[in-house]
């Protein structure tokens, strides 16, 4: 067994002498400490608080705590004190999530950020990113719907006027059937030429277009939109019963901040 070197008799520095305080000048010290943490409880919003613990509570995934600098340090000590609880958590860094870390959070769970100033930039850029797409959709009357025995120059101010650059061609149960876009009107035009005032969407619609559904990650809307053999310009927003509830755009997610 080794053992520790024995202490050299050395004079000390007196920039290093042992520093003395007296008991007031501490008990104002715990005080002060104890005034800050009265005026948390004081201005706590519990109706908040209680919000966010049936959050965490109700999350059926894992806790994702995320935050830059202290802030980081104390992200990772609650996540590392949830897990030792048997609470799935982890701690994933803003600026390794925007890297591609990202990938690992699902539509089940939970990211909770931590800043002192609500303005720290990783973060900024992390919240887009972790949006789900029904967050970030159209609905309702911003969908520019037709039905599939509808003329397709009857369809042009609808095709134009929602900002989508297409129709979402639908049954009367809302389903989808298909799209056609700004880019099959002008094919269908050169190709057709006069032919084309009879034609109905339905005719000449995509019946096999890419589809998300509401509670997928934006980030994974964008990757399916560049995705091979060629890029889209939107997605239509369908459930599991294939009925359509909304409408992502390549537009609509750069505002967003992706």
């Amino acid at each position: 067994m080794g053992s520790l070197p024995p202490s050299l008799d050395l004079p000390s520095d007196p920039k290093h002498r042992q520093q003395q305080i007296d008991e007031s000048t501490l008990l104002n010290l715990f005080k002060a400490q104890q005034n800050h943490l009265n005026y948390f409880f004081r201005h706590l919003d519990l109706s908040q608080a209680l919000s966010f613990a049936h959050t965490l509570l109700n999350s059926s995934g894992t806790i994702f705590f995320s935050g830059v600098g202290k802030s980081g340090f104390v992200a990772n000590k609650i996540s590392q004190t949830l897990v030792s609880l048997g609470i799935r958590a982890s701690f994933l860094h803003p600026v390794d999530a925007l890297h591609g870390d990202i990938g690992a959070l699902s539509s089940l769970d939970v990211l909770v950020l931590f800043s002192k100033s609500g303005n720290t930039d990783e973060l900024l850029r992390l919240v887009p990113c972790a949006r789900a797409v029904k967050d970030v959709m159209k609905k309702q009357n911003e969908l520019p719907v037709c039905r599939e025995g509808d003329l397709i120059m009857d369809q042009l101010v609808e095709l134009t006027s929602k900002g989508c650059g297409c129709l979402l061609v639908i049954d009367p149960d809302y389903r989808l059937i298909g799209t056609f876009t700004d880019g099959d009107l002008r094919r269908t035009l050169k190709a057709s030429g006069e032919a084309i005032f009879k034609l109905t969407v339905g005719e000449m619609c995509n019946r096999t277009p890419r589809t998300i559904g509401p509670d997928a990650m934006a980030v994974e809307a964008m990757k399916k939109m560049e995705s091979p053999p060629s890029p889209v310009q939107f997605l239509p927003v369908i459930n599991d019963q294939n009925v359509l509830i909304g409408i992502i755009t390549l537009h609509g997610l750069v505002s967003a901040g992706l």
